[in-house]
């Protein structure tokens, strides 16, 4: 992938899980996991409040917003972390936006 084509996450942006992806529970090991054909990702919580929104409907500053009101956080923080988190795991394939 080059710069000139990787997806950049902005506020409008409506992420979602590409098709390849699977978010699953792990009975066994009591945790979600994130399923992709070569990968298996454990996201934290944090992390799974932010992919269970990834609808592909809900954008980017919504996401975060709803997550400041849910933990109480200031939303200019939350968005930062969101759309950090959302470029890394965009970058690795996981996340389209």
């Amino acid at each position: 992938m080059t710069a000139r084509d990787r997806p950049i996450v902005a506020d409008a942006s409506r992420p979602s899980l590409p098709r390849h992806v699977r978010l699953r529970h792990d009975p066994v090991r009591g945790a979600w996991a994130l399923l992709s054909p070569e990968k298996v990702l454990w996201p934290d919580e944090v992390s799974l409040a932010i992919l269970r929104r990834c609808d592909g409907l809900t954008d980017v500053a919504s996401i975060a917003g709803a997550l400041a009101a849910e933990y109480e956080a200031d939303e200019a923080e939350v968005r930062r972390d969101v759309t950090e988190f959302l470029q890394d795991w965009s970058d690795r394939m996981v996340v389209r936006l």
